[in-house]
Formats: structure tokens, C-alpha cells, sequence
């Protein structure tokens, strides 16, 4: 990555910083990522490693001298008081004090209140009115005789986020970079490491960024804990906030009656609901009413009179089953509090991110390459919400006429906050734009699906799309692939003749039953069967963060009976392509007979950077697999001229793998209490294809060429 490094540092100059800087300085200080780039920004903005090193000095050094942590509240006090004026870097919010007619202020690190502000200052950083705004604020101590006076004086106060920024020049230098070397640039802003995801989980990751650059869009995250989902929301960007699911009134979220003061909805550009999961959750139904109202209207009224709005929603939460079992006990949304468990709800939203396929966040996950210092970002973000790119696909593309108005919506809302992301001054291909158009539908695809199996009021509908050429793309999710036997169900109430027996009455003590089991429905015709049909000549593929793989299933069946066995691979190299290998070679050993030998040949390119290295795995392997039946071989072609990937078989196979073996994604193999480092079935794979050749015929049976 040192060369993708070296042009964002030139292209983005005091733009960028590196990301593992922000864990060296944070230390104990309890504040959000935006905050401390915010001062990386202006110290340590360059790739000079000196410059750097003293940057980092600077900015600890501010942090220590100013950053109000509580249990040093009083001894900050004690200093603004002895020394007369001291600068803090807190978290300073405002109220109206009617009594007085005056604005004051409370710190909510250092714990004083009713500090005066000048109303300027309020109009500039209304967002202090509502919960607060981290800031840089210049204290002064000056007591005064009167019992209710303060003494604390604010003579100067900067919110820390960027004041503006150039929209063409960032469109000029994007246009400097290719579309993966953008997606990288951005997944090592939001601070992951872009070598540990594929292309697919990337854009998956960038997903979570759409509500900050579309407005009014409401996502819905739900997947196992540990994966970041909060991460987006609570320290990215000053324009969003992350509130507890539980804590959030109707007031406070849209409007007062009692005062006529506006809630969030009026001030961040995102609000995100955490923890929003947890079907014994009480849930104000008055809240759920007026949310429904404004997710599909973009206004909200509490009877005195209809305001609207821009904040987009993003609602995350964690699930207790496993995709499998919802799909075939309840549905996909089965976490939700009864109250948000409602179909009108669940209409109105986008896209269902699939939390699922996002995996535990694990420390070489992190980034250490340069990204963008995040405030700069987040400006660019919310430059962009004004534009809309929904339509940009119609000269390519032509969505089928059963997707129903509100389904577009979503499809069209998702693929403009993709394209803003990654293409904002145009320029896509017709293959990117079959892509995002691709994510965009199965979002939404998500939600329908489980629409159908909630309530049988909804009709089916063709989440698919053509080409100009007359080419149909049909959408499927992901979980549809893995498990069609479940995926496609709908609620009992529109099959024909089918009776759901009552059920008892739950023991008060005994865990909540699951929601009603949806009937069964024909599955829907997959474009390429999920798992390969053998042994048969044939064709499968299989998406990113799919699972279900293994070698046994992929290619045990073609390789039974074979005495001989010829691998032509040339990337057998390091460790986890060496781990693929031994267990192609432990597959060869399960199913070969009793009392029978295998030969097994490997045909690969000597590795130029450390050749002792990968011939001292090949001979452990040799060692390891020969009291098992299997003589392993291997041949180096010098002339580093393979390129195809293929097993062939002396019973007449021929299997093309056109990612070789290494078509799983990197488990964590430290951890050896994990089931995804001990079972292929468990890790989530790469996208790959395979294809199945036999005695000289095509994958259709017929003589080849």
C-alpha cells in the first residue's frame, strides 16, 4: 500500500493523515475519532516521519495540558481561577435561560454551568442548543461579589470541525485516482486496513457512510456484535450522533409542544439509533407513529403543525440466531422491539445492511495507511447531500416494471449515496454502475423479502434490471443463495388450504417463542446453482461472503478414484495459500480407499522473495500427508510463465479454478477456539467461479472446439 500512500499524501497535501497516529494519541481521553484528526490535522498532516514525531509530541502534549478529563475537573478549575485564563478542550452545550433572556453555557467534562455566550456565537454553532459540540474554548476565572453571579467567563470558543473546504479541487484530485484505489483511500478513512476485506465487504463498509451523504435515508444494520456498527456513527463525523434506542423521546427526536423547540432531527444530519434490537424493549408507541410518518414523508407533526426535515435514520442492532435459523423459524427483522416489529415500518426503510457478513473487528483489521483526516470528509459528505444521482443508471439500464414505487426509492436512494461516494464527478462504467445498481437492489431486496413473509398483503415482485442490449440481471441476496430451502416463505395466511395449529400458552418463565413460522413458497430460479451438482461437467459460482464451502464439496467428488492428481497453481507461496493446500491434500486422503495410494502433483512458480521459505512448508506438507496415502510432488516452472489454475485428474477431469485454492477469505488463525480457523464451511469465501470439464466435452456436454 506505500505507493497508494505516497499519492494521497501528494494529491491530498495537509488533507490526510495516517490512521494509526489517532490510537497513539488518544491515550485515556475519552474522545470522538473526529476530535483527535481534527489536531493531527494541524500538526501532523505529512508523510516526513520527523515532522510526524514531533506533531504527535504536540498534539499529546495539547491534549494533556487542555483536554478536561472528569477527575481532573477540579484541578482544571483550580488553574483557570490561579492563572487567570486557560483553554479547554470539552464538550460545551447551550440553553436559553427565558429568566434572564441570556444563553449560557455548561461544560460537560470540567462541570460548570451557566457560562454566558454571546448570541453570535450561538448562531454560529446552533447544534450547542441541542446536545452539544466539541469545541476549543478560551476560559476566564473573574469572581464577583453577587450571590448568583458566575465567575466564569468564555472569551473565545471554536467548534472543532472544518470551517470550509474546496468541492472542486477534491473532484480534480479524485479524478487522479481508479475507482479500487478510491475505495481504499476511503476504507482507510473510516479506519480499516483495505488488505483485510474484499471487494464486496468494502463496499459494504462504505454503505454505512450513505446517511451522511443522502438525505433523509433510513438504513437499517442488524448482524452479530463486535463488527462496528456503532463505530460510523459515533465517531466519524460532527455531523451525525449516536443515541441509545431506549433514551430518545418524541421531544427530544422531533419536536416540544410545550416549548415549539425542534428535536435532533433539526440539527445533525444523522441520526443513529444504537442498540436498537431487543423485541422485550418498551418502545413509545406515540414515537413509532410519528417516525413512521417521517421516514416516509420527511416531516412530522405532533398537532400544533407539520415541520419537515432532513436527518437521515440509521437504526443498528444486534441479533441473538444465526441467518439460517431466522430464516427458517421467523424472519430477518425478528429482533425488532413489537412496537418497530410492524410492516409499515419496515417499508419505509432503504436498505438492510447485512450485519452478518461483516466480520469481528480484529486488531490487523486497523489501519495504518493514510486516509482522510475525517472532518475534512465529513464536509465533503455534506456538500454532496444536495445532489441527486438516482437516475444516473437509466441510460444503461431499465428496472422491472413490478418494483413498486417505494422499492425504487430505495434502490435509487442507496445507488445515489453509492455514487456520491465513489464517483462524484461522474465517470463510472457501465460494469461499476451494474455493480452499485446490483447492492443497491439487494438492500432493498432484503426488506421486500421479508416483507412478503410478514404480511401477505404484499405482492411479489422482480427485483431485477436490463440492459440495453436486452441482457436481464436478476438480483438475489446473498442468504438466498446459501439457504433457497428457507429463503423463499411467506406468511401462512395466503397459502392455499394451510392451517398453523394454535400455540399453548408460553410459560411465563421460559424464553419468547419465536415469531410465526412463514409456509413455504417455490423457490424462485437461481441464476448458477449455489453448490456444485457432481460429479458433472458444469459451471458454479459463488459470491463474496458467501459460506458452506469446502474442498470436499467443491471438488471431492471429481477427485474419487483418481490415482493420480495434477495441481497447476502458481501462487502457492505463503502460509494461508500452503494451509489451503494441506487441506486439499487431507480431502484426497478422507476419500480415497482404504489401502490405495494417491499421487498428488503440484505444478507452481518459485517464490522470488523467499524460495527456502515456501520449499520448507512444501516438504513439512510431504512429510506431514505421506502416512496418510498420499505422495506429494512439486515442480517449479523457472520460467515464471503459468497462469492458468487447474487440477486434472487421471480419471478424465479437468476443473478450471480461476482463484487456484485461495478462494477463502483470511480467518483469524490465532485464534484456535474460532470454527472458521478449523472448518472451511465456517469462513466466508472470495467471489470465484469453477468450472467442470470431462473427456474432451464443454461444460454443456458437447465436443469442444
Amino acid at each position: 500500500m506505500s505507493a497508494l500512500n505516497d499519492k494521497i499524501n501528494e494529491t491530498f497535501t495537509g488533507l490526510v493523515v495516517r490512521k494509526d497516529l489517532v490510537k497513539e494519541v488518544r491515550g485515556n481521553a475519552i474522545v470522538p475519532s473526529y476530535v483527535l484528526e481534527f489536531l493531527l490535522g494541524q500538526y501532523c498532516a505529512t508523510n516526513d516521519e520527523e515532522t510526524i514525531r514531533s506533531g504527535i509530541e504536540t498534539v499529546k502534549e495539547i491534549l494533556h495540558r487542555h483536554y478536561v478529563h472528569r477527575n481532573e475537573a477540579g484541578l482544571i478549575r483550580s488553574n483557570i481561577r490561579e492563572k487567570g485564563r486557560w483553554k479547554v478542550i470539552d464538550k460545551v452545550s447551550v440553553a436559553l435561560n427565558e429568566k434572564t433572556d441570556a444563553y449560557e453555557a455548561s461544560f460537560a467534562n470540567l462541570g460548570i454551568k451557566k457560562v454566558l455566550v454571546d448570541s453570535d456565537t450561538v448562531k454560529k454553532n446552533q447544534k450547542m442548543l441541542v446536545s452539544g459540540v466539541w469545541s476549543i474554548a478560551d476560559l476566564e476565572y473573574d469572581h464577583k461579589e453577587e450571590a448568583n453571579a458566575v465567575p466564569w467567563v468564555l472569551t473565545g470558543l471554536k467548534p472543532i470541525q472544518m470551517s470550509s473546504f474546496d468541492y472542486e479541487a477534491y473532484l480534480v484530485a479524485r479524478a487522479q485516482f481508479t475507482t479500487e484505489e478510491w475505495i481504499d483511500l476511503l476504507i482507510q478513512t473510516i479506519g480499516f486496513n483495505p488488505d483485510a476485506f474484499g471487494r464486496r465487504s468494502k463496499l459494504l463498509q462504505l454503505l454505512r457512510l450513505i446517511p451522511y451523504v443522502e438525505r433523509n435515508y433510513n438504513l437499517i444494520e442488524l448482524g452479530p456484535k463486535g463488527t462496528g456498527k456503532s463505530h460510523i456513527f459515533s465517531e466519524f463525523s460532527p455531523h451525525g450522533i449516536l443515541i441509545s434506542g431506549g433514551e430518545v423521546t418524541v421531544p427530544k427526536l422531533f419536536v416540544s409542544n410545550a416549548s415549539g423547540k425542534i428535536g435532533l432531527v433539526g440539527y445533525w444530519d444523522t441520526i443513529a439509533f444504537d442498540e436498537f434490537a431487543g423485541r422485550q424493549k418498551k418502545v413509545d408507541k406515540a414515537l413509532v407513529d410519528i417516525m413512521k410518518n417521517y421516514l416516509a414523508n420527511k416531516s412530522f407533526s405532533r398537532g400544533v403543525e407539520t415541520l419537515g426535515a432532513e436527518a437521515s435514520m440509521a437504526f443498528i442492532g444486534n441479533t441473538k440466531h444465526s441467518v439460517a435459523y431466522m430464516l427458517k423459524h421467523t424472519d430477518l427483522f425478528e429482533e425488532l422491539p413489537d412496537k418497530y416489529y410492524d410492516s409499515a415500518f419496515i417499508d419505509r426503510l432503504h436498505t438492510y445492511l447485512p450485519g452478518w457478513e461483516i466480520d469481528v473487528i480484529r486488531g490487523e483489521m486497523f489501519a495504518t495507511g493514510y486516509g482522510f483526516i475525517v472532518d475534512y470528509l465529513a464536509e465533503v459528505l455534506r456538500h454532496l447531500r444536495g445532489q441527486d444521482r438516482s437516475s444516473d443508471y437509466r441510460d444503461l439500464f431499465t428496472l422491472d416494471p413490478s418494483i413498486s414505487t417505494r422499492d425504487r426509492d430505495g434502490v435509487q436512494k442507496t445507488f445515489s449515496g453509492l455514487m456520491k461516494l465513489l464517483f462524484p464527478g461522474g465517470g463510472a462504467t457501465e460494469a461499476e454502475t451494474r455493480e452499485l445498481l446490483t447492492l443497491a437492489m439487494e438492500g432493498r431486496k432484503r426488506i421486500k423479502d421479508q416483507l412478503m413473509r410478514i404480511d401477505s398483503t404484499y405482492p411479489e415482485v422482480e427485483f431485477r434490471f436490463t440492459d440495453k442490449a436486452g441482457q436481464v440481471t436478476r438480483v438475489q441476496t446473498l442468504e438466498e443463495r446459501e439457504h433457497p430451502r428457507w429463503y423463499h416463505r411467506r406468511n401462512v395466511e395466503e397459502t392455499e388450504g394451510a392451517v398453523i395449529e394454535p400455540s399453548p400458552t408460553p410459560d411465563p418463565g421460559a424464553p419468547m417463542p419465536a415469531r410465526a413460522v412463514p409456509e413455504a413458497r417455490p423457490a424462485a430460479p437461481a441464476e448458477a446453482p449455489a453448490t456444485p451438482r457432481g460429479p458433472a461437467p458444469g459451471h458454479v459460482t459463488f459470491a463474496e461472503n458467501q459460506k458452506g464451502v469446502s474442498f470436499d464439496v467443491l471438488l471431492g467428488p471429481w477427485l474419487d478414484g483418481a490415482a493420480e492428481i495434477t495441481l497447476t497453481d502458481p501462487y502457492i507461496r505463503v502460509y494461508h495459500q500452503m494451509r489451503n493446500l494441506m487441506e486439499l491434500l487431507e480431502v484426497v486422503a478422507l476419500r480415497k480407499p482404504d489401502g490405495e495410494d494417491v499421487r498428488f502433483n503440484l505444478l507452481t512458480v518459485p517464490d522470488p522473495e523467499d524460495l527456502e521459505r515456501q520449499a520448507g512448508y512444501l516438504e513439512q506438507i510431504r512429510d506431514g500427508i505421506a502416512p496418510l496415502g498420499v505422495e506429494f510432488t512439486w515442480t517449479f516452472d523457472g520460467t515464471s510463465t503459468i497462469h492458468a489454475r487447474h487440477l486434472v485428474t487421471d480419471t478424465g477431469w479437468k476443473i478450471l479454478l480461476d482463484r487456484g485454492l485461495d478462494v477463502f477469505q483470511r480467518a483469524d488463525l490465532n485464534n484456535g477456539f474460532s470454527p472458521a480457523s478449523r472448518h472451511q464451511r465456517f469462513r466466508p469465501v472470495k467471489a470465484f467461479e469453477v468450472t467442470y470439464l470431462h473427456e474432451g466435452k464443454n461444460v454443456m456436454g458437447s465436443p469442444r472446439d
